[in-house]
């Protein structure tokens, strides 16, 4: 039996639909990517499932439990560290998980005895009695995973776990996520770290505009954007206009066109010979090709080809257009 069950879950707040009917399901152990652009959804959505939220429609249960009737039970069974980090800076670690343990009910036996556990094995226990606010960011975020760990949930909701830290702590921490999982632990983690998300996840949803439109295994998803009739080439040409992308994206052995920086570009291409139209027809416009090369589709890829290249204003629900076409702009909605 999965340990989450989403069902249809919907959210709407007046007039505007926040999430559309949303299914999905994650098994225990694993780690879940839940992946979208500010704004689509996936906030509210996991806000849902940790019962902070009233869903509008459909059910979830989350380790066997309802989240709107047993809502109490599912706070029980789930961990969340939000992109926020929930601490004291007053406090000492030891002063601060005791204040959550206490507020969670748990017995002092099982307080002391977490404290150790968590602080031992996210390095922290020659700080225990440190006052919080002299931390660093990561040592900050290490107490807060601790926080959320204490009552030994079987579900941990990890919101931007390595937002804004260095790469040694961002890789301890990485580590430490795949050791909750290997012990049984399932892990539902959010991340704007493509990479991030395909090192971590077992599987993986793409949510957008309330909806999901893509959930598979990371090498599912790079299947999806590329088959036997497309491909793709990175190419660098230093004097890089409008004109030469203009008339890639005319050419019908194009199927997209995507800037990487000022001198590079990624083509999606249609064909096993489309390399040699699209060189002649960059050479025609004074292009200067330093490099070319083919390329697999990545997770960035993949996110783009469902989501579009549009940049979110989650506040205020605008976009902006960046240049660029939209990956797979033809693609429906998945339910």
């Amino acid at each position: 039996m999965s340990i989450i069950d989403v069902r249809e879950l919907s959210k709407r707040f007046g007039r505007f639909t926040a999430v559309d009917r949303v299914t999905f399901t994650v098994e225990k152990g694993e780690i879940f990517g839940f992946l979208g652009p500010n704004g689509a959804g996936k906030t509210t959505t996991i806000r849902m499932l940790c019962t902070l939220l009233r869903p509008t429609g459909g059910n979830a249960t989350v380790a066997g439990f309802d989240i709107v009737k047993q809502a109490n039970k599912v706070r029980q069974h789930i961990g969340l560290v939000a992109e926020k980090i929930i601490l004291y800076d007053q406090l000492t670690p030891s002063e601060n998980l005791t204040l959550f343990g206490r507020l969670n009910n748990l017995p002092a036996s099982e307080i002391t005895s977490g404290i150790e556990r968590w602080l031992g094995r996210l390095h922290m226990e020659q700080w225990k009695d440190k006052q919080v606010g002299t931390f660093s960011t990561g040592m900050k975020q290490r107490i807060n995973i601790a926080r959320a760990l204490l009552h030994r949930p079987s579900v941990v909701f990890l919101d931007e776990p390595t937002l804004g830290l260095d790469p040694q702590t961002t890789r301890f921490i990485h580590d430490f996520i795949l050791e909750l999982s290997q012990e049984g632990t399932t892990v539902v983690l959010t991340t704007h770290g493509m990479g991030e998300a395909d090192t971590l996840s077992h599987r993986i949803a793409i949510i957008d505009r309330g909806g999901v439109v893509a959930s598979g295994t990371p090498a599912e998803l790079k299947n999806l954007v590329s088959n036997n009739d497309s491909g793709m080439i990175d190419m660098e040409i230093p004097n890089l206009n409008e004109a030469m992308l203009a008339r890639l994206k005319q050419m019908q052995v194009v199927a997209s066109v995507v800037e990487t920086d000022a001198h590079h570009i990624r083509v999606r291409t249609k064909g096993a010979e489309a390399p040699g139209p699209i060189v002649n027809a960059i050479s025609a416009e004074g292009g200067q090709i330093r490099s070319i090369n083919t390329a697999e589709p990545n997770l960035e890829d993949v996110f783009l080809h469902f989501t579009g290249r549009e940049m979110r204003d989650a506040a205020s629900g605008k976009v902006t257009s960046v240049r660029g076409p939209v990956l797979g702009s033809g693609t429906s909605r998945a339910r």
